[in-house]
């Protein structure tokens, strides 16, 4: 199984960038590749860029990667309620490829953390409404409130026990769905 980790954050400390790098360690027999914005930074979509320069080849490199996932993992950081601005504009880029869709129907489990109680929650609900309309094939979301006490930054994990089983149940629903794929 191939694992694509999408870090939806420019961020060099991102939170996000360790929830989801946890969350790859949850797979078993996993081809893993973690990429964060940074890898894919290009100018701010406008129209007119794209008709005198085309699709940058960040966008096309995001693209390929999507498409050679057997699942993708998410965890989008959370600015004023949605999207950091790195991510949004990836996303707005790699939209723009035809015929093609953003996430071309590949399972993707969201996730999302925060310092605070909603856990990034906002981000979540903007994705859950908007990804289905570009290809996206939300299996299910996780969110994980209150980072610095639910997780253990030395050790690299989930230390609220009754979130770290949420987030396995998960993985395991993700794994489920990939095996019958494959068969």
């Amino acid at each position: 199984m191939k694992i694509l980790a999408v870090v939806g954050s420019n961020s060099d400390a991102s939170i996000n960038r360790q929830l989801v790098t946890y969350a790859t360690t949850l797979f078993e027999n996993a081809e893993v590749e973690i990429v964060d914005m940074n890898d894919f930074e290009m100018p701010i979509y406008k129209h007119q860029r794209e008709v005198e320069s085309g699709i940058p080849q960040q966008a096309q490199d995001f693209a390929s990667k999507i498409d050679n996932a057997d699942v993708l993992l998410i965890a989008l950081s959370e600015h004023n309620g949605t999207y950091s601005t790195a991510f949004k504009n990836v996303f707005d880029w790699t939209s723009r490829i035809k015929p093609r869709t953003v996430w071309n129907e590949v399972p993707m489990l969201l996730m999302a953390t925060a310092p605070g109680g909603r856990g990034g929650l906002g981000v979540l609900e903007a994705a859950e409404k908007r990804f289905p309309s570009h290809g996206g094939n939300i299996v299910d979301t996780f969110t994980l409130p209150f980072f610095n006490d639910n997780f253990d930054k030395s050790a690299q994990k989930i230390s609220n026990e009754e979130k770290d089983s949420e987030l396995r149940e998960k993985i395991q629903k993700i794994s489920a769905i990939e095996s019958i794929l494959e068969k």
